[in-house]
């Protein structure tokens, strides 16, 4: 009989402290990030998605690089064309609506006929021509995706912030940094791929234009504000995943590095 008292004892004393795990867990869970961290947290998302707009606005416009043929071309119109990761816009102008103190045709933001196309490359495999000049595709669908890949990186990391302040996991505070992180240094890396992409479209690698001038038109070129944003945005996600960064660590990590002493009475 005092055996079965004492497992019931036993028993009942498991079932309280479990019971008070789990109220402990509970209310861990409900209590979340502290109001010093959330709140930093979310400033830092909000710089994140400073990034983000500008990003997105970089990647899905055309106005990365401006290419421009010269006025004096003894014709009442001339010609330009804008281009970014996914299709170029060429446009005929009318030389008279053009600044006198330009030399080029432009800027391609003027009114006048415009065509635009999608680079057939995505889908059929061929090379554009622009202007009498051929694109190398391997430069410039290696930046297209370079660029989707920061896209999808960055929105990994918004899903990581949203999941700390949501459901107060904060261990995912390191996770969003590196996605972070790494979807600017990404966007830096397809900024600079499709530079490359420019010059071997022009056939210089050396920042010197048209040095084969009879493969067509004379041609000036002029990064636009498409790239701007993707260099902008690419510097800014970087600044926000080191942001998350710091807050994911912890408070004061020289304590744990350098712990006090509790020095004793003789």
């Amino acid at each position: 009989m005092m055996m079965m008292w004492s497992n019931f004892f036993m028993q009942e004393e498991d079932r309280r402290r479990a019971a008070r795990g789990r109220r402990r867990v509970q209310s861990q869970q409900k209590r979340g990030l502290s109001p010093e961290l959330e709140g930093k947290t979310k400033l830092a998302l909000l710089l994140a998605a400073v990034g983000a707009t500008l990003s997105v606005l970089s990647v899905g416009t055309e106005f990365w690089v401006e290419l421009n043929t010269y006025k004096a071309n003894g014709s009442a119109v001339c010609e330009a064309a804008h281009l970014g990761l996914w299709k170029v816009c060429t446009k005929r102008l009318w030389q008279a609506d053009l600044p006198e103190d330009r030399d080029t045709c432009g800027p391609a933001e003027l009114p006048g006929e415009a065509n635009c196309t999608y680079f057939k490359f995505f889908t059929t495999g061929e090379n554009a021509r622009i202007f009498q000049r051929t694109t190398k595709k391997e430069v410039n669908i290696a930046a297209a995706v370079i660029a989707v890949l920061s896209l999808v990186l960055m929105a990994l990391g918004c899903l990581c912030i949203i999941m700390v302040l949501s459901k107060g996991a904060e261990f995912l505070l390191r996770v969003g940094a590196v996605c972070f992180g790494l979807s600017g240094l990404m966007l830096l890396l397809g900024v600079e791929v499709f530079r490359h992409s420019v010059w071997a479209l022009l056939g210089d690698k050396d920042g010197d234009l048209d040095p084969e001038p009879a493969r067509g038109p004379r041609l000036a070129f002029e990064f636009s504000w498409s790239l701007g944003c993707g260099l902008a945005a690419g510097l800014i996600l970087l600044l926000a995943g080191g942001c998350f960064l710091l807050l994911s660590l912890p408070s004061r990590p020289w304590e744990s590095l350098c712990p006090k002493r509790t020095h004793t009475a003789a």
